[in-house]
């Protein structure tokens, strides 16, 4: 609360995922929530329940233009920006590469500049891509990565890094307030079954009897962090008032691999699905774990839900969209074979 009044939230990339799991967060502390989305891969369903929520609005625009002359106007003045506009999974981001750069630079450079001019607290969602195929493990805010600029995953981890080079520059020059989490992988409701990830490929071959696809020889390792621990982690950077802390990893930092993943998803479900090995995508990263010394140095924070329990939480999720006709089938899309599908 802010003199009395709602805190004013703009959320970009509100329809996704993480996004929608931000609104509701936002909306359960009190908050007026704009959410923002062009709806390349958010989803209004996500939406739906807050239909008539009067502290939310829904506004379909592409923040690589203009932002709505309303929401550039004086009298909205936001006390927050969220920027999380950015298609994540490999299928999603190689499909418009060019739009997915752009939409990390020069929707970062429009969300930071209407930050600067209404004196909004800016908070970019940024990712453990930035930190490619990783020679130091597990992986600190200080390393500076190994990736791949002009690779098929270039649009996206180049993206990210250039939107946090922006952000920082904002911050440098004392035009605008800042905080920048680097995301690890992260599951939950509201996944699309056809976004690429490995638990949502892994979780809805099981639950449709097919097989389970592994690239790779499943020894490669993924960290992965409940949606609603990592909406917390959001809510907790964006409140801290300390000194300027830089990025901040936010991820759950144990590890397995992801044919363990499928094992366990196997015996969770009782699928009688067999594991099938594809080769392994174009860059794809061998190993990925945070280290978030620095999240629970400054924010108190770290990940609570267990890996069972939230796949529990994702398999039921997925298995209601499975029944209900209304609402997206449950199989995984694979687009141009193994380079656009990945173990993100």
């Amino acid at each position: 609360m802010k003199n009395g009044k709602s805190k004013l939230v703009l959320v970009a990339g509100g329809a996704g995922f993480l996004g929608s799991h931000l609104c509701d967060a936002l909306l359960s502390e009190g908050a007026h929530v704009i959410a923002l989305d062009n709806f390349q891969t958010g989803r209004k369903q996500n939406l739906r329940h807050l239909e008539r929520e009067p502290r939310f609005d829904l506004v379909d625009s592409d923040i690589i233009k203009p932002l709505p002359s309303h929401l550039r106007s004086r009298r909205m003045k936001f006390d927050e920006i969220f920027n999380l506009a950015c298609a994540a999974s490999p299928p999603h981001y190689q499909a418009d590469p060019e739009h997915t750069m752009l939409t990390s630079v020069v929707g970062t450079h429009n969300l930071l500049t209407l930050a600067e001019a209404i004196g909004a607290r800016f908070f970019l969602a940024s990712t453990s891509e930035i930190y490619g195929d990783p020679e130091v493990h597990p992986q600190k805010e200080s390393y500076w990565g190994n990736v791949n600029p002009t690779g098929p995953r270039a649009c996206y981890d180049e993206g990210k890094r250039a939107a946090e080079t922006l952000t920082f520059d904002f911050a440098r020059a004392e035009r605008a307030d800042v905080r920048v989490a680097r995301i690890f992988n992260t599951y939950g409701p509201r996944m699309r079954a056809d976004d690429g990830r490995v638990i949502s490929n892994v979780i809805c071959q099981a639950l449709a009897g097919d097989d389970i696809t592994i690239y790779g020889d499943g020894s490669q390792t993924r960290s992965f962090c409940y949606v609603s621990d990592l909406v917390e982690g959001f809510m907790r950077l964006m409140a801290y008032k300390g000194a300027f802390p830089g990025a901040v990893n936010l991820g759950n930092p144990v590890e397995l691999t992801v044919g363990d993943l499928a094992q366990k998803v196997l015996a969770l479900t009782g699928s009688p699905s067999q594991i099938v090995t594809r080769p392994l995508p174009v860059d794809d990263p061998r190993r990925r774990r945070p280290d978030i010394a620095l999240a629970k140095q400054l924010l108190g924070w770290s990940p609570k839900t267990s890996l069972d329990v939230g796949l529990r939480e994702t398999i039921a999720w997925f298995a209601d969209e499975r029944s209900d006709g209304s609402k997206a089938a449950c199989a995984p899309t694979m687009l141009q074979g193994a380079v656009a599908a990945g173990q993100a």
